[in-house]
């Protein structure tokens, strides 16, 4: 059983309703975690669950403190919540920068996977702004420097691809359709386990003792419909990708049968 720290994934959205000479405004909250936290948890994994509003204060400041978790997944989740908390935003107080914490974390040990969305990456007008962070060199792809989203409204197939991997052992060559992705490239060291469209999909690595995946879509709506999260390979990928991130699962193959892929411009 791994221990899984989940940041992100939620939103709110406020809407400004006009009827003639009147308007008023409403507002609604909405998390996207429930199908892959069910997934996990259907696998034996512990799973926390920290949304971003949560997330912006409380999410770990410590290697201590991250070490009580096996794997930290960032999903739709910007760096500025994370570079940016209430004592250094409003009132100018130093504090760690917890994406130096969490890259440490990794490289002593620890295991990361950034999931796909408008916020993850570079994201949507590369507001993520992950491309120039300390979390960059954690991940086993590259980034593009602006907006990274390829949009799929017709559907897109993911297809395996690679070597036969703890990850992705089990599953069929092609899964549902997904509606878009993030135009990333692996790097020359990284292993592509599924690809979409000719990018990687996801992909995973090494980095320092630790290890890292990227998943290039989403886990729910809109990129990742129901036939996808609802689909019977959805569990089964992320039980076994969390158990190959926390070495709980030792039928890796050895490196020189890995096949990777060098790193390239799409």
């Amino acid at each position: 059983m791994a221990r899984v720290l989940v940041a992100g994934e939620s939103w709110t959205t406020t809407s400004i309703h006009t009827k003639g000479f009147d308007s008023f405004t409403t507002v609604s909250y909405q998390e996207g975690a429930d199908d892959f936290s069910h997934a996990l948890r259907s696998g034996g994994h512990a799973v926390t669950f920290m949304p971003n509003h949560e997330a912006a204060q409380k999410f770990p400041w410590s290697e201590q403190e991250l070490n009580n978790f096996d794997v930290v997944v960032l999903s739709d989740i910007g760096s500025n919540t994370l570079l940016l908390p209430n004592d250094v935003y409003l009132a100018g107080k130093p504090q760690p920068n917890r994406l130096r914490v969490l890259r440490d974390w990794v490289r002593a040990g620890g295991s990361l996977m950034m999931v796909g969305g408008y916020l993850s990456f570079q994201g949507i007008e590369a507001k993520a702004n992950y491309k120039p962070s300390l979390i960059a060199e954690v991940l086993p792809v590259l980034m593009e420097s602006g907006d990274d989203r390829e949009e799929c409204p017709d559907g897109v197939t993911p297809t395996l691809f690679g070597p036969e991997h703890p990850c992705t052992i089990g599953l069929p060559g092609t899964w549902p359709d997904l509606l878009g992705f993030q135009r990333l490239t692996p790097r020359s060291a990284a292993t592509v386990l599924s690809q979409v469209n000719g990018f990687p999909l996801l992909t995973v690595g090494d980095y320092g003792q630790g290890r890292s995946a990227a998943f290039a879509s989403d886990i729910g709506p809109h990129w990742a419909p129901s036939t996808f999260t609802r689909w019977d390979g959805f569990a089964q990928l992320w039980t076994q990708t969390i158990s190959w991130l926390a070495r709980e699962d030792t039928t890796t193959p050895p490196n020189d049968a890995l096949v990777t892929v060098n790193e390239r411009m799409p």
